[in-house]
């Protein structure tokens, strides 16, 4: 069985199932950590709300992290100043900065193993990309240094240094931060209305919904199912494997991670899109076996992400037309400051604070973009390829992960055992149900 290094003596809060009838003014939809911030955040203004997770909380995508915590995304702001100016660009940046110094706020009265640890990204063949990016970092205000070389045993073209960034053990942190916090387990939303929200066991009032449930499963409103794809990435965490001074990760999606967490050496890579061959753990055993002979692997995991088409997520109002429901998703490998920034920016939402920083994650921006021809011809694609294996959500073709042993969609990501029950969303329920497309009212999973 795959597991994390965070699930070892993971000492979770348990909460109850939710049976009844409830009224709130908020309901948030989704126990991963963006949830739960969002959830803190608002029993801190005096909000009244509750949420719910249809099974244990940090089951999903929290539970598969690195825990690295840094506004480095990549060579994303070189890019961003390109695409949407400088403010913006610098919006994004504050935003992402402001996330890091708020963990850091919050990890002073916690045991979560925070770490002060300096950020690397770098690319094996394109210096070019990362002299551009230093500069473009600090044309935005915030100190980068461009190296040559890095303690890594690659040899890279160029790598951008911003000092200062974390890292910790989120399932430690989750576990302090939930403690009587309002939150209902196990507890599944069958069907979704204006203000209301139905579970096997009772119906939810809510005068505001917010959808945290990693990709958002509405596919009558926003278009979702056109901006978002999933990626899946791989870790092994190694002992008797170097301890290196700095968290590091390669430019490209494809490529190498590298940080420490204790007496290990967490390597991550081997990614793909959900749905199509890639590295997997098998490339990263092979890099171990030639660069650090001596190690032995302790843990291995697999991690998915909801990749965005132009590197932003999307966090604000669910679309246009829905003013009182809101979503938070689309945070491209970098879920820790993603998860913080949309918890701020949706709790200014809610209690009528002015955030400026929230207009560069609008989710009903632009859709314009080259991801959404690849978006497109993935969908069209694995509609018309024939198949007995069809994803419950919208009907595509599955495939099988050998790696994994899952049958997983190239589509939208969804991901369900070779039996058939559902391990990623959005698809609503096993393989067994009918295909689900009715946008804003689902049906039960039996």
């Amino acid at each position: 069985m795959n597991e994390s290094v965070w699930q070892k003596n993971a000492n979770l809060p348990q909460f109850s199932e939710l049976k009844g009838d409830i009224k709130t003014d908020v309901l948030i939809i989704g126990g991963g950590l963006a949830g739960i911030l969002t959830a803190f955040f608002l029993k801190e203004a005096g909000i009244d709300y509750i949420l719910v997770e249809k099974e244990k909380i940090c089951g999903g995508t929290t539970k598969n992290t690195t825990g690295k915590i840094t506004f480095q995304h990549g060579f994303i702001y070189d890019k961003l100043i390109s695409a949407l100016g400088t403010e913006r660009a610098k919006m994004y940046l504050e935003a992402n900065r402001n996330a890091t110094l708020k963990y850091r706020e919050l990890a002073k009265e916690l045991s979560c193993d925070y770490e002060i640890k300096d950020n690397y990204v770098y690319s094996l063949d394109n210096r070019q990309k990362a002299e551009k990016e230093a500069v473009a970092l600090e044309k935005l205000g915030c100190k980068a240094e461009f190296l040559e070389a890095v303690e890594l045993p690659l040899k890279i073209a160029g790598a951008v240094r911003v000092k200062g960034q974390a890292q910790f053990n989120p399932i430690k942190f989750v576990s302090q931060i939930s403690n009587g916090l309002n939150i209902y387990e196990n507890t599944f939303v069958t069907e979704l209305g204006e203000n209301f929200a139905l579970t096997k066991n009772g119906r939810i009032t809510a005068k505001e919904i917010i959808v945290a449930t990693h990709f958002p499963f509405l596919n009558k409103h926003g278009s979702y199912f056109l901006k978002l794809y999933q990626h899946r990435s791989y870790v092994l965490a190694l002992e008797n494997a170097p301890s290196f001074n700095g968290m590091y990760v390669d430019d490209e999606k494809t490529g190498l991670s590298f940080r420490n967490y204790g007496d290990l050496l967490l390597l991550g890579g081997g990614g793909h899109r959900t749905g199509k061959q890639g590295g997997n753990w098998k490339e990263l055993s092979a890099f171990a076996r030639v660069n650090f002979p001596k190690a032995s692997e302790e843990y291995r995991w697999a991690a998915q992400d909801c990749m965005s088409l132009d590197d932003i997520p999307y966090i604000g109002n669910y679309s246009k037309s829905t003013p009182n429901l809101y979503v938070m998703s689309g945070f491209n490998k970098w879920g820790m400051t993603g998860a913080m920034t949309a918890a701020m920016v949706i709790t200014d939402m809610l209690i009528g604070n002015n955030n400026p920083l929230s207009e560069v994650f609008n989710p009903s921006r632009s859709i314009l973009k080259p991801q959404l021809l690849v978006n497109g011809f993935e969908a069209t694609a694995n509609l018309l390829t024939p198949t007995k294996k069809r994803c419950p959500h919208l009907g595509c073709a599955l495939k099988w992960n050998p790696a994994e042993h899952s049958w997983d969609c190239p589509c939208h990501g969804s991901r369900f055992t070779k039996s058939g029950r559902l391990l990623e969303n959005p698809a609503n329920g096993d393989l067994k149900n009918k295909k689900d497309n009715s946008g804003f009212i689902l049906k039960d999973r039996k």
